[in-house]
């Protein structure tokens, strides 16, 4: 997880701004997330890692550092509090391979 291990041309990178920008491809990720992925250029073991939640394999593959806890709060809730909570418990638990303590 460290920027020189950063892979600019990982798909996930797109996908991630694109859903941070476009509240409309967040509800249509929500209903239908395989069809949004279908738009995207994702490296098989991507979209896996995406699928799986797998933020640890995401990092290993290339995803800018910052970008994790975006994805993780796009998927898991955005809000203050609660939502933002489980979001940050979520990137840790598939970083560590366990349980946010």
């Amino acid at each position: 997880m460290d920027l020189k291990d950063f892979d600019p041309s990982l798909a996930t990178h797109d996908l991630i701004q694109d859903l941070k920008w476009n509240p409309p491809l967040r509800d249509e990720f929500a209903a239908n997330e395989a069809a949004v992925l279908d738009r995207y250029p994702l490296r098989e073991a991507e979209r896996k890692a995406l699928e799986a939640r797998d933020f640890r394999s995401l990092y290993d593959l290339g995803l800018h550092p910052y970008l994790g806890g975006q994805l993780a709060r796009l998927i898991y809730g955005n809000e203050a509090g609660k939502g933002a909570t489980v979001a940050v418990n979520k990137l840790v638990e598939s970083l560590t391979g366990g349980k946010a303590e």
